[in-house]
């Protein structure tokens, strides 16, 4: 299978590249949003890359790469009733929600601004600029991966 490529969110305040760094590994979980967690499911696969991004920041852009560590697995917090992310009509023979584990590759020399990325013509079909897309998981192409990583000198 040919090897796909993402860009991943998450709130630097509450998970962010240097705490990859610091884990090595993390489990993607508290995705809640269905194709999100489809494309955990049923697209990602071992070695495929990821632009870390961090979203909800000042300014929000790509920190750095991780890859996919594991493959899906159940998500864990929707058992946690004390979780946000706690569902209750989850089971563990039929879970509803599923997180890959993601492993730290690298941090960027220079971060990737968002505003860097709507500047870049070459970057112009990135889904993380259009209007409305707040999607936390992404599909990249190589190319836009590729762009992104020669901007970051990764």
């Amino acid at each position: 299978m040919a090897k796909k490529y993402w860009l991943m969110k998450s709130e630097p305040d509450t998970f962010s590249l240097d705490q990859l760094k610091k884990d090595k590994t993390t489990w993607w979980e508290g995705v809640r949003n269905y194709q999100a967690r489809n494309y955990m499911m049923k697209d990602m696969q071992v070695a495929d890359e990821v632009l870390f991004y961090h979203s909800n920041a000042e300014p929000p852009g790509v920190a750095g790469l991780a890859t996919i560590s594991k493959l899906a697995e159940a998500d864990q917090l929707q058992f946690d009733k004390k979780s946000d992310v706690y569902d209750p009509k989850a089971t563990k023979e039929k879970p509803n929600w599923f997180c890959t584990e993601v492993k730290f590759k690298t941090k960027f020399k220079n971060f990737i601004s968002l505003d860097h990325i709507r500047q870049n013509k070459k970057l112009a079909e990135m889904l993380v600029i259009k209007k409305g897309s707040r999607l936390s998981i992404q599909p990249v192409t190589k190319a836009e991966y590729d762009q992104i990583c020669q901007l970051g000198q990764a």
